[in-house]
């Protein structure tokens, strides 16, 4: 197998808190593929999982996290060799900053590292429809080596609850992140 990843996860505030979730719970259940995980959450994104899932369970996960802020994380820096970055969920406010190289917050900074290294940025976004200028927004970072990974679930695998079909999501961009993981496969057979 390849290398252990160093994966930053940023949290927005863009609606789709589950995403997070089930993101940072397929992590832990990689763990032995990941040397570090490194988490940064927006104010809004905590205010939206707290709406939508009922709860504060970011608290609950052992991954450092990093206040917005903070620009002495290390993956505020190329030196550090974070190789992979997921905005899940990514709002467009966040995408436009990330496209226009707009460092203002430790989300667009360590996205703005990751572009320039050449390493993978993968962005859950989650809002429709698109405006031209979300297009141009999604277009440039897609230029810039970004992946744009919608959050459009599923339904081959036949989800039975809202997770599962939520999960179909996370199953793409843990295969994205180069992670090994099994999950439904197109034609598989049940």
């Amino acid at each position: 197998m390849s290398q252990k990843k160093k994966i930053v996860v940023a949290v927005t505030g863009a609606s789709g808190a589950i995403y997070a979730k089930l993101l940072l719970d397929n992590l832990l259940k990689l763990s032995d593929q990941i040397e570090k995980v490194g988490v940064v959450m927006s104010d809004n994104a905590k205010e939206v999982w707290r709406f939508e899932l009922g709860d504060s369970s970011y608290d609950n996960y052992p991954f450092t996290f990093y206040p917005k802020m903070d620009f002495n994380a290390p993956f505020a820096s190329g030196s550090a060799k974070f190789d992979t970055m997921i905005i899940a969920p990514c709002s467009m406010g966040t995408l436009g900053r990330i496209a226009h190289g707009i460092s203002n917050d430790l989300i667009s900074r360590a996205a703005d590292v990751i572009l320039k290294e050449r390493r993978k940025l993968i962005a859950v976004v989650r809002d429709t429809p698109f405006s031209l200028v979300h297009i141009n927004n999604l277009k440039a970072v897609t230029e810039a080596g970004g992946i744009i990974c919608p959050a459009n679930p599923s339904f081959y695998s036949l989800p039975k609850t809202i997770e599962e079909l939520a999960q179909t999501v996370i199953d793409r961009v843990i295969d994205l992140a180069g992670l090994e993981q099994q999950s439904y496969r197109w034609n598989d057979l049940p």
